[in-house]
């Protein structure tokens, strides 16, 4: 069946046929970016090296401008110094195979050719000489200019009889090839190039060595993926192709070389295989190649040449790294002396990335759950140069690719409009792309989520964490309730965002490429309202001011309008923490992004035959060095690049993330400090699979049996981040959170402390649960708001850390549901410190983080009597740390009888409860005499709260009727 057309080609029927959406649909699909004057001045440059790696995304631009394939001004040189006899199928025929060793710069390989190639070589040469002298054709006119500019002859392939014995027939067909090879009219003779198996991608030194090369066939179909494999296994099924199949050291791809798009990349992985046979292939002289989400099938002329093939990718991908299955199960090996730097809180993050954003020269990759195009990346903002669109318009501009995956959220369960985030980036600039995954229905995933957070920039500096680039995660350690300034307004001269909603469902997406036709647009065509921010001082304009347990965010097409009350409503402060990384763990973290780029489009965009949305190619990890530029404050570690991933997300299967937490807890010795946006753990084989809560249970009473002190720190958010009115019971989904939450803690015989009931009352010598709250003053009253804790954070011994975007629950840490990124960080350096009351060397990353959660959350800055350097001694965990928790929850509660609270045990409590005087609003003065002995953040998190309640879902409810691994 023949393939249809590009879409790049045809501007899709506009769906309501107004003129102004056919206009932003027809820019939508244009992607006319070409190589700048000054780009292809340097590409045809002597002298140079290599090629820059933007040829890798102007394959066919390179072709067209007449750029050569080889370095202008570097010789290759041919040494042909073997030969092989071997017996053609006639049985009678003897053959010699030459092997023809090639060097070109710092490029090296080597070419396997009978005495018939070079003769048809020769053939083919002189034919196309006579052509360009002789026909009148404008295309042999740059050829004849050549040719008479020229003074050298190519040479004869017949020399005398002495020359052509088979003695000495090596070293004059190795003439032979060096004197076409001085000839610059042969030299770039495509023939030539297909004979030497070079192409516009063999001396691109960021992917590596030069690797193998040639023409083949290749078989339709193979795509492990549900929906693309062709109907029956019979050869009336399959398509045979010609493209020019390219090995590297650490992935493969076929192309098209008569339109330069790179057709399809298979990375290397404990998978890959190649096998050679008709067994493997259903093809005479098959080989067939695969790993996790392909089995390709190409075609050869001999048995010889597919065992060839075979031999040679295997030699190729052997050392490669990847085909091994690494600590903890992981795709990628920790990376010795990685630069690293973490960030507590978006402030840092966001500033260093925005700076990091600034030095792109080639591709930046951006996965988010949910992206805002409109965040502000420094603050306070007086103008829009560092707005999250306006920098990556900008580099798009200067020719940097840029290419976004979100999460294609279910609009009917969540808001976060990824459509409006999509239309928004692609509609300002050609190399801006934008892909969403995954389709619900095609991929029958509904319940599962891509959750991973990552920038990655040139793929030598790469952002990881737990902050996606959205509205409400700018924060700092001050933790903010309030902004500085009430109001701020819209622009006069600027147009302001229609009244229409935004719309409920979006029909593009689709997997045989109608998503390029774009998503319906709003009737009125959609517009930014802009911000005034002459002088201004706002932290958070519009929706970014947020309290999403108040109310969760909509109409975010509007997104300068505010979602709540400012004047009345306090802020739900962020506390997260990421980590930026360098050299080979960024690339490990860019070819995560690729595997997942390119296993989208060919779940999403499989007929699209254009380069619309681009195949990424990973580079080389031997080339890493030197790091282009680095983020200032970074120290060296070990760093290992973790995942949990699924076939349903990235085509393989991993759950790193998981093994590691697991591994770190039962090996710590001192203690371990966890942030995370939840805690359901405590694997019972039905409902909650996950052994981090078990690790914890086992660490706690081995330290018991060998009578050693050992700490557990437990920070968690005192509610789920929900929208409901938690002097109600919060809502179906808050309370389905909170059961399985206490479920871990405290409740059940799976629970953390009922398994430590053998140590009587003395577990709280052991493990500390606690949340974070803060309180402000709004328009004269006293406020309290928790702190979200939306972290994904494991310290361990002050000498080990996991930062990423993974939640302690199933769906983050087994692998077959949420996709997530995270980073094990291992100090390599030691530094003096203390631990339960001895001298202790500690990592010097490791101990610097602790340090400064500590610091924050215990108000270390305003009581110099706070003394954090030793976190396992008594009189810190105790007096210090549980101490002060306890009497800021006391605080707190008699000020303000703040939710949740030890003292409301059931749905009839919580009544009473709501309606008793509150010391804020009866007498503010006292009240605020009470809350200058708050210290700090934390307060123990109320472990009694609804106790005599259940607090699973009614079943007659929608939560109820919804599958319990959406909770947990």
């Amino acid at each position: 069946m023949a393939s249809p057309a590009p879409a790049c080609c045809n501007t899709p029927p506009c769906p309501d046929g107004g003129a102004a959406v056919a206009q932003k649909t027809k820019h939508f699909i244009t992607d006319d970016c070409e190589l700048s004057k000054e780009e292809l001045d340097g590409l045809m440059r002597e002298g140079e090296e290599s090629r820059p790696f933007l040829v890798v995304h102007h394959l066919l631009d390179v072709k067209e401008a007449g750029v050569p394939v080889l370095l202008p001004g570097t010789p290759v040189i041919c040494r042909v110094d073997s030969t092989e006899r071997y017996t053609t199928r006639s049985k009678v025929r003897v053959c010699t195979l030459y092997t023809v060793k090639l060097t070109h710069g710092k490029f090296t390989w080597t070419v396997k050719r009978k005495y018939k190639h070079f003769q048809e070589l020769h053939r083919d040469l002189y034919k196309h000489k006579m052509m360009a002298h002789f026909l009148p054709l404008g295309r042999f006119a740059a050829q004849r200019a050549q040719l008479r500019a020229m003074t050298e002859e190519m040479p004869s392939l017949h020399g005398t009889e002495r020359m052509r014995r088979t003695s000495s027939k090596p070293k004059y067909l190795e003439e032979y090839l060096n004197g076409l090879l001085e000839n610059s009219f042969c030299k770039n003779y495509h023939g030539m190039l297909e004979f030497l198996d070079v192409s516009a991608l063999s001396f691109v030194s960021e992917l590596g060595p030069k690797g193998l090369e040639g023409s083949i066939f290749k078989r339709s179909g193979g795509h492990r993926i549900q929906g693309l494999n062709c109907i029956g296994h019979h050869q009336f099924c399959f398509r045979w192709s010609k493209r020019w199949l390219v090995v590297k050291d650490s992935f493969l791809l076929y192309m098209n070389r008569e339109n330069g798009v790179v057709c399809f990349v298979l990375v290397f992985d404990p998978e890959f295989k190649v096998q050679v046979g008709r067994a493997y292939t259903d093809t005479k002289y098959g080989v067939c190649i695969q790993n996790f989400t392909r089995n390709l099938v190409i075609k050869c002329n001999s048995y010889r040449q597919a065992h060839w093939w075979s031999h040679e990718i295997n030699r190729l991908a052997e050392p490669c790294e990847f085909l091994q299955v690494q600590r903890f199960g992981g795709f990628a090996p920790p990376r010795e002396n990685t630069l690293t730097k973490w960030y507590v809180n978006g402030s840092g993050y966001f500033a260093d990335l925005a700076d990091a954003l600034e030095q792109a020269k080639e591709e930046i990759f951006i996965t988010d759950w949910w992206l805002s195009p409109e965040v502000f990346l420094k603050r306070p903002a007086t103008d829009t140069y560092w707005r999250l669109d306006q920098i990556l318009k900008r580099k798009a501009e200067q020719g940097v690719k840029v290419c976004v995956l979100l999460y294609k959220e279910v609009e009917m369960a969540l808001g976060i409009n990824s459509g409006h985030s999509k239309r928004t980036l692609m509609d300002m600039h050609p190399n801006i792309k934008v892909m969403r995954h995954p389709n619900h229905m095609s991929a029958v995933v509904f319940l599962w989520a891509h959750h991973e957070k990552m920038v990655a920039i040139d793929q030598s500096v790469a952002f990881v964490g737990g902050l996606d680039l959205a509205f409400g995660r700018w924060d700092d350690s001050q933790y903010r309730l309030t902004d500085t300034e009430t109001t701020n307004h819209i622009s006069e001269d600027e147009p302001k965002a229609p009244l229409a909603e935004p719309e409920a469902a979006d029909s593009g997406d689709q997997v045989d490429g109608s998503d390029l036709a774009q998503d319906p647009k709003p009737t009125e065509p959609e517009e930014v309202n802009h911000v005034d921010l002459t002088n201004n001082t706002q932290l958070w304009l519009g929706k970014d001011y947020s309290n999403f347990i108040r109310k969760d965010w909509v109409q975010l097409d509007r997104p300068f309008e505010d979602n709540i009350d400012r004047t009345e409503v306090p802020r739900m402060p962020w506390r997260d923490l990421s980590a930026a990384l360098h050299g080979k763990a960024a690339r490990d973290v860019a070819r995560h992004f690729i595997q997942r780029w390119n296993f989208a489009k060919i779940f999403k965009y499989k007929n699209i035959r254009g380069k619309f949305f681009p195949c990424l190619l990973p580079k080389s990890h031997s080339t890493v060095d030197p790091l282009p530029f680095t983020v200032p404050g970074s120290g060296k570690a070990s760093v290992q690049v973790l995942r949990s991933v699924d076939r349903w997300s990235a085509g393989t299967c991993e759950s790193s993330i998981l093994n590691a937490y697991i591994h770190t807890i039962e090996n710590s010795e001192h203690y371990i400090y966890i942030e995370n946006q939840f805690f359901i753990s405590c694997a019972d084989g039905k409902n909650v699979h996950n052994g981090i809560g078990d690790a914890i249970v086992k660490r706690i009473l081995r330290a018991h049996s060998e009578q050693k002190k050992y700490r557990v720190f437990v920070v968690v958010p005192l509610l789920p981040g929900f929208e409901g009115d938690i002097s109600e019971g919060g809502g179906n989904a808050i309370q389905a959170i909170l059961h399985f939450t206490y479920r871990t803690m405290c409740r059940g015989e799976y629970s953390i402390l009922m398994r430590l009931r053998e140590l009587e009352n003395q577990w709280s010598k052991y493990i500390t649960l606690c949340g974070l709250r803060t309180h402000s003053q709004i328009s004269q009253s006293l406020v309290t708001e928790l702190i979200y804790v939306h972290s994904k954070t494991l310290i361990a011994d002050d000498r080990r850390y996991i930062i990423g975007s993974a939640n302690i629950n199933d769906r983050s840490m087994l692998g077959s549901r949420d996709s997530e990124l995270a980073l094990l960080v291992e100090d390599e350096e030691r530094v003096p410190s203390i631990m339960g009351g001895e001298e202790y060397q500690a990592g010097p990353l490791t101990l610097a983080l602790r340090k400064e959660c500590f610091r924050v959350l215990l108000g270390a800055d305003s009581d110099p009597k706070i003394d954090i350097d030793d976190p396992i001694s008594d009189r810190f965990f105790l007096l210090g740390w549980n101490a002060a928790a306890k009497l800021n929850a006391k605080i707190y509660d008699k000020v303000f009888r703040c939710l949740p609270c030890n003292s409301v045990h059931s749905m009839r409590e919580l009544k009473e409860h709501s309606g008793l005087e509150r010391l804020c609003d009866t007498d503010p003065q006292q009240a605020k005499e009470e809350l200058e002995a708050v210290r700090g953040l934390l307060v123990h998190f109320p472990l009694n709260f609804l106790s005599e309640e259940s607090l699973l879902p009614p079943l007659g409810s929608k939560e109820g009727m919804a599958p319990t691994g959406l909770w947990t």
